[in-house]
Formats: structure tokens, sequence, C-alpha cells
């Protein structure tokens, strides 16, 4: 993989990861679509999507920072005890919307992409994805007028499972738990923040989890290192710009917020579809 490719890729995942439509599902389809001969299977990609994932997560870290350091302070008990209560009622809301996913992910995650993780099967579910964003929006409770500070553990925990439906390249992770926080009565700016808050842990965990393979790697393959740790900063930067502009998105939209990206869903696994099986 040339340079040029690893930074495309790292500009298409830092959108992608945190827009409702599938990062996987994009790194399935564009290699094919543009004819690059990259061997996603192989060991030799695992820095690459190693440095992607831990670049996304800081991102949603930084811009986050506040939330993760308020919540990390109310363990220490000091300060306002409603604030104190409501912060960890918050961080464990968190904790138990990424238990679902990472617990799915052990279990079937090889199972599932390799059942799914083609390029064909991959469009197809983008365009399932847009279907779940569009029908997503008028399922949900009309006004959306619950906050985070309402949620439940039951509300948190049905998130979580919206979240591991993600493991099906072509179902977004963001959109799905979106969805999922519409449903449960959230607004879209409350739905996204909660939404890229359980994104943390669980990219996180994913770099992290690859990364001892990566650091056996190292030696083997410094040059493509190289390049993968300059894909993750792109990444990264590109991430932060997307949480940036999606959270003013829909600050300013609570009305069909999600249907731009339905449209895009719809038209670009249809398209996508149409041109791989020409």
């Amino acid at each position: 993989m040339s340079l040029l490719q690893a930074l495309f890729m790292a500009v298409l995942q830092g959108v992608t990861e945190l827009f409702p439509i599938s990062s996987l599902a994009h790194a399935v389809i564009t290699p094919k679509l543009l004819g690059w001969a990259i061997d996603q299977a192989s060991e030799g990609f695992l820095p690459f999507v190693v440095a992607l994932h831990i670049g996304t997560a800081l991102a949603a870290m930084a811009y986050f920072w506040r939330d993760w350091a308020v919540m990390a302070l109310s363990l220490s008990g000091r300060g306002d005890p409603v604030a104190i209560r409501q912060e960890r009622r918050l961080l464990i809301h968190v904790a138990i919307a990424t238990v679902p996913a990472v617990v799915l992910a052990l279990l079937f995650e090889k199972a599932i992409r390799g059942m799914f993780a083609t390029p064909e099967i991959a469009s197809a579910f983008l365009i399932v994805n847009g279907g779940l964003l569009f029908f997503g929006e008028r399922r949900r409770r009309q006004g959306g007028t619950r906050t985070l500070d309402d949620f439940n553990w039951k509300d948190a925990l049905v998130v979580g499972f919206a979240q591991a439906t993600a493991l099906i390249p072509g179902i977004s992770r963001s959109g799905a738990t979106m969805v999922a926080g519409l449903v449960r009565g959230l607004h879209h700016e409350e739905a996204a923040r909660f939404s890229f808050l359980i994104a943390t842990p669980i990219i996180l965990g994913a770099g992290v989890h690859e990364l001892p393979k990566l650091l056996r790697m190292t030696a083997e393959a410094g040059e493509f290192v190289q390049t993968a740790v300059i894909a993750g900063v792109a990444a990264g930067v590109t991430a932060f710009i997307a949480i940036w502009g999606l959270m003013r998105y829909f600050k300013g939209n609570d009305v069909k917020a999600l249907d731009p990206f339905a449209w895009y869903c719809w038209i670009a696994g249809a398209g996508s579809l149409a041109l791989l099986l020409l």
C-alpha cells in the first residue's frame, strides 16, 4: 500500500467511522472499486488497521475530554452530590452499552466477518443501513424530550445491543446506536453524544487488542508501520473534524436529521452493488 492510498483510506476511516454510514463497508468496498490490490486479510495489513482505530478513538476522547474528565472525577466523590450521581450513572451506562458489543465480538466477530466481508454483501447491507436510519427516524418517540440524565440501564443495554450489529459490514455502529437512542426518546444531539462516548472504549479496545501483534511485526515491517502511524494521525484529525461537524449539525437539526445519511447509503450501496456486479 502506497502512502497516498494509506492517507486516502485514513481520511475515509476518520469520516465513516463516526458518520452513520459504516466505515467497515467503505473499507471493504472502496479498494475493490478502485482496483487496489490490497489484501485486507493479510497480517501485513494489521498495523494499518490498528493505527486507524487508535487514531479515531483518541480523536473521540479529545473531543469529549470534559465528559470523560468529569465522569472520572465523580469517582472521587468530591463535589455536588447530585452532579456526582448523574456522572456516575452516565459512566455506568457507557460501560453497560459497551458490554454486548465486546462479548459478541469476542465470540462471533471472525465468523460474522468471514460470512459477510465481501464487497457485494457489504454494499447490500449498506442499503439496509440506509433503511435503518430512515425508518428509525420515523419510529422514534415524538419530540425526543429525554436526556442522558433520564436514561436507565435498560436504555443503555438497548443501545449496546444496537452497537453490536456493526459487526456486519454495511451496518453503521454510530448509525445503529443513534437510532436506538432516538427510539428510546433522546433528541439527535444527545443520541449522538452517547453514541460517540460509547464509541471510544470500543474503537480503542479494538486497536489495543491487536497492539501486541503490531509490536511483534514492527521489526519485520518497519516501513509499513511508519506509513500506518502517519495514517493513524490523519484518521484522528479527520475524525475530530467529523465529530465537530456532526455535533453542530445535530444541534441545529432535530427533525429527520438522519435522512441525508440514509439517502447516501441507498445511493452508495446500490451504485457500488451495480458496479461490482457488472
